[in-house]
């Protein structure tokens, strides 16, 4: 039996009760014992500015960030749509994570993108978006199932519980190719 892996949580959203923040805690609860699931909060990191890292004036917010992400097996992406992309505190997570180039803490991290909207399109653009950065970030990036969680307000309440069943089928189906993934992987 494999070991638990460590994942953690990049949430494409700030708002305390997003429903991105409440798919992300469902995950948390559906996540079977081989997948030990932690939101890392990404709202405090000041924004990613290369001359920092050139003159080693790096934040301790940021070290902070690549120290947790760099113990990690894994990486779930969950975010919402912002203008047919990400938010840009997950595209400043990002930027912080990457450096340096090709040796930063999200190097070769497996990874799984969620995307969220109340909105019949469930995120498409930004979980696109969002997948073409983690090819060039060499994140080897589950494929299927895919999760495009539309119309998400009548899926999940207000504490993060699935309120459909079909939908929680398929969330612990996600998680369990995601767990088989980053087995296969590593």
């Amino acid at each position: 039996m494999p070991a638990t892996r460590d994942v953690v949580l990049l949430l494409g959203s700030l708002r305390r009760a997003s429903w991105t923040r409440r798919i992300a805690t469902a995950l948390i609860r559906l996540a079977p014992p081989s997948l030990k699931l932690e939101i890392v909060e990404i709202g405090d990191l000041p924004l990613y500015n290369q001359d920092l890292d050139d003159e080693k004036r790096v934040p301790a917010q940021w070290q902070a960030f690549r120290d947790r992400v760099a113990r990690a097996d894994a990486v779930i992406f969950a975010t919402p749509e912002y203008n047919r992309s990400v938010p840009g505190v997950l595209k400043n997570a990002i930027d912080v994570g990457s450096r340096p180039s090709r040796a930063g803490a999200l190097n070769n991290k497996p990874a799984a993108v969620v995307s969220v909207s109340p909105g019949a399109l469930s995120g498409f653009g930004a979980n696109q978006h969002l997948r073409q950065s983690l090819v060039f970030l060499n994140m080897p990036t589950l494929q299927q199932p895919e999760v495009y969680l539309g119309a998400v307000t009548s899926l999940v309440d207000a504490e993060g519980n699935i309120i459909k069943d079909e939908t929680k089928k398929f969330l612990v189906s996600f998680l369990e190719a995601f767990a088989a993934w980053i087995e296969k992987v590593r």
